[in-house]
C-alpha cells in the first residue's frame, strides 16, 4: 500500500487476488472431496423402535446410502445399552459412517451413546432439531423415539440430518471441547 495515498499497489493486489483464489480454490476442492464420499448409516433399535426402523432403512436405501443394520430381528424384549453400544462400536473411527438409533422415546438411546467420546447422538423431535444438530453440534448420530414422532414427522427428521453437513468455523472449537469433557 502507498503510505502517502492509501492505494493498493496494483503488484500487491494481484498477488493479494491470487492468494485469495487459491485459497477458495482449495476450500472447493476439500469440500467436493467432502461431498464425495459415501456415507454408511448404522442403524439399531431396541424393541420399542423395530417397526420405525423399517421407515428410516427404506428412507436410506432410497437416497442411495449403504446401511448397517444392527436392530433386533424382531420386537421381543431387549436392552436398549446393549443396542446403543453396538452401534457406537461400529462407529469407532470411521469418520464415512453416522448413526440412527430408534427405542420408545429416543431418551435412553440418547443418553446410553453419548457416553462414547467419539459420539456425538442428539435426540431430534423436529427437523429444525436434527438440521441444527448437523450444522453446529456435528452430530454424528440421531436418536429419535418410535413412540413420539409421526412417519411424516420422521422422514422430515431425516432429511434435514441427512441433507445437513456441519458448518465449522465457530462450532468447531466447541465441539472439540465436547472430547475433553469427563
Amino acid at each position: 500500500m502507498n503510505n502517502q495515498t492509501g492505494v493498493l499497489e496494483s503488484h500487491t493486489a494481484d498477488s493479494l487476488l491470487d492468494s485469495c483464489a487459491s485459497h477458495i480454490t482449495e476450500l472447493h476442492s476439500q469440500k467436493d472431496a467432502h461431498a464425495s464420499t459415501k456415507i454408511t448409516y448404522v442403524v439399531s433399535t431396541d424393541h420399542a423402535g423395530v417397526n420405525l426402523k423399517g421407515i428410516v432403512i427404506e428412507f436410506l436405501r432410497k437416497r442411495g446410502f449403504e446401511i448397517l443394520d444392527l436392530a433386533p430381528a424382531d420386537s421381543q424384549r431387549v436392552d436398549y445399552p446393549d443396542y446403543a453400544q453396538k452401534l457406537c462400536k461400529a462407529l469407532e473411527g470411521k469418520e464415512d459412517h453416522r448413526g440412527i438409533l430408534i427405542c420408545g422415546s429416543g431418551i435412553g438411546m440418547s443418553i446410553a451413546a453419548n457416553r462414547y467420546k467419539h459420539i456425538r447422538a442428539a435426540l431430534c423431535t423436529d427437523a429444525y432439531m436434527a438440521k441444527m444438530a448437523r450444522l453446529h453440534n456435528d452430530a454424528n448420530v440421531l436418536c429419535m423415539g418410535e413412540r413420539i414422532s409421526g412417519v411424516g414427522e420422521v422422514e422430515s427428521i431425516l432429511e434435514a440430518f441427512v441433507d445437513s453437513e456441519f458448518e465449522g468455523g465457530r462450532h468447531a472449537q466447541r465441539v472439540r471441547k465436547l472430547t475433553c469433557l469427563d
